[in-house]
């Protein structure tokens, strides 16, 4: 019994891990899109600080599982919750490079010396790619098999979004030759965004994986909007 309690303990503690990741992962993109609105270099300089705590917990949910899987021959719902913690963290250690990709971006627009001005979809976007990454963490937390396979509705959604926002920004660049690094700039936010709901979806997939030993990839349900023509 007490070794039973020792191998739950371990599992606890890097459930513990990977949640504070995804909890962590749902500020830093928080954070961005603020200090893209407010132009703050301040509050930038600190999403780059925080995805280096997201790297250090990354390394640690790897490490803890593959000493696990070595050392205690897992089988079973443990083998998938110890492959879901690596596969899952390495799509929250993405968000932290996507939202530190749009902080540095804030630096060269904070340096272009002009008004951002109207940032589109933009703030639409982040609301729901932070809805996306708020519902797969509770889905994790919460063993929520049904609510994991909703998310792909809103990662089409952000989809358009991105894409209109690129027909903006370049319509604007069209009209003023001066905003095109502006255009430019905004344009690799949107992306940014755009993938950071991909890694959402991601982790959704992994979760009804983990919770129904079902790989869910590539069909009907979660098959993402196609390509722009």
């Amino acid at each position: 019994m007490a070794n039973k309690n020792f191998y739950e303990a371990e599992l606890e503690d890097l459930r513990r891990k990977f949640v504070l990741m995804g909890e962590k992962s749902i500020t830093i993109v928080r954070m961005a899109l603020q200090a893209l609105e407010e132009t703050d270099l301040s509050l930038a300089q600190q999403v780059l600080g925080m995805d280096d705590e997201l790297d250090e917990l990354e390394v640690q949910i790897d490490g803890d599982a593959v000493k696990y899987l070595s050392l205690r021959a897992p089988i079973g719902a443990d083998v998938r919750f110890l492959t879901i913690c690596m596969k899952g963290c390495s799509d929250l250690e993405r968000i932290g490079d996507e939202s530190c990709s749009i902080a540095k971006r804030i630096r060269r627009l904070a340096q272009q010396g002009r008004s951002v001005g109207d940032l589109g979809q933009i703030p639409d976007m982040t609301k729901i790619v932070l809805e996306q990454l708020r519902t797969a963490v509770n889905c994790f937390i919460d063993e929520n098999y049904e609510q994991s396979l909703k998310l792909p509705e809103g990662d089409r959604i952000v989809d358009d979004m991105n894409r209109t926002n690129y027909d903006l920004l370049m319509a604007r660049a069209t009209d003023d030759p001066e905003y095109v690094p502006i255009a430019i700039e905004l344009i690799f936010v949107s992306k940014s965004l755009e993938r950071i709901g991909d890694h959402a979806v991601n982790l959704a997939e992994e979760v009804a994986y983990l919770i129904k030993a079902e790989d869910i990839r590539h069909t009907d349900v979660t098959r993402r909007a196609p390509p722009q023509q």
